[in-house]
């Protein structure tokens, strides 16, 4: 198992889901996964410790599970299966393990309100993880004929500017 961190929480700009990218603390892979707005507005309240006026879903979880005795140990993101993740929600309640079936965005929101620890799969990680150097590498060889001459381009364009001739006093316009 791979121990993960919450590393942030991303607005999709072509709709209303949420990525939450979840970091390897051992190494610099990334998990992406895709949630909903409303978990991931769950799982941002209790990051930035914000105020509710009232226990919204996780909290109700939080609290069913404590007053029932029961005590989650850990979160683990199970799987991968035709684009789906699958987590599960490790728990000991009277002495019985438990591992509860859940969407990885629940199972997120409440590990962040009991600070229990976020594992995902290994094969998890070898099928889904991401290394920023290779995302830029992959862009960089995907690029086809003619984009490089058109970047070559901007960037000669960017190197042929003459920046010290511009105006350092701002304000002067607004006499």
């Amino acid at each position: 198992m791979v121990e993960v961190t919450i590393d942030s929480i991303r607005v999709s700009l072509m709709s209303q889901h949420r990525v939450v990218i979840l970091k390897d603390v051992d190494s610099d892979r990334y998990l992406p996964i895709w949630i909903g707005p409303c978990e991931a507005d769950a799982i941002t309240v209790t990051l930035q410790e914000m105020e509710v006026a009232r226990p919204l879903t996780h909290d109700l979880l939080k609290n069913v599970i404590g007053e029932m005795g029961g005590e989650v140990e850990y979160i683990i993101i199970s799987d991968l299966r035709n684009d789906v993740f699958y987590a599960r929600i490790v728990m000991n309640l009277g002495g019985k393990r438990l591992e509860i079936d859940s969407r990885p965005s629940d199972a997120l929101a409440l590990a962040v309100r009991l600070h229990v620890s976020v594992y995902i799969e290994e094969a998890v990680m070898d099928k889904a993880a991401v290394l920023p150097e290779e995302e830029m590498e992959a862009d960089a060889n995907a690029a086809g004929p003619g984009e490089e001459t058109r970047l070559d381009a901007f960037k000669d364009f960017v190197e042929s500017l003459d920046l010290e001739d511009l105006d350092t006093d701002e304000g002067d316009d607004e006499k």
